[in-house]
């Protein structure tokens, strides 16, 4: 049986999957790169599963609210401001997702761009979600050689009063994103 570890980083966030075939393990990382990274590192080390799955809110620039975007990229804008010193700021999960043949029918791959603050002002970012967890994780998963794959609802645009576009939005998230993986019921394709 397939072991797949959810994370999600607030309780409001939290959707129950229906994933016949699948042993679902869900994880409450909190917001921002560091907690999210320590207590998944944490989770996978007793859970040991065979998949991440991150789910969640993001807002976009590009996109509309309710798109739901599937990411295998990931930026660190934090560090994307100093990277001319060397320092990595961008991940691609497909890889390993391809070698397990996971997630293949899952839709679009999209770029979510992770930083531990959240954006309120129209910025240029890179990528088509924005979040404050999603590259730690795929950052650690990584590491431990688990393939990761992050599922997002665009809940606000920046730059339009984003942090009462999400506030609002939680529970179109949580109905969009169980509808979403529902309609995947037949498991990892």
């Amino acid at each position: 049986m397939l072991k797949v570890l959810v994370t999600f980083a607030v309780k409001e966030e939290l959707v129950e999957i229906n994933w016949p075939d699948a042993e679902l393990y869900y994880l409450r990382t909190g917001i921002g790169k560091v907690k999210s990274a320590f207590r998944l590192a944490d989770a996978i080390n007793q859970v040991q599963p065979d998949l991440v799955l991150n789910f969640g809110t993001a807002g976009t620039i590009k996109h509309q609210v309710g798109d739901i975007l599937v990411c295998r990229k990931f930026v660190d804008r934090d560090m994307q401001k100093i990277k001319d010193l060397g320092l990595e700021c961008e991940i691609d999960s497909s890889e390993l997702l391809t070698q397990k043949d996971f997630c293949a029918a899952w839709g679009n791959t999209a770029t979510c761009n992770t930083g531990d603050s959240f954006l309120t002002e129209l910025v240029d970012v890179d990528g088509d979600a924005v979040d404050m967890e999603a590259f730690a994780q795929a950052f650690v998963c990584r590491d431990k050689e688990v393939p990761f794959i992050s599922v997002k609802y665009v809940t606000d645009v920046i730059g339009q009063n984003s942090v009462a576009h999400w506030e609002d939005k939680l529970a179109d998230a949580r109905m969009g994103l169980s509808e979403f993986f529902n309609v995947l019921h037949k498991g990892v394709q």
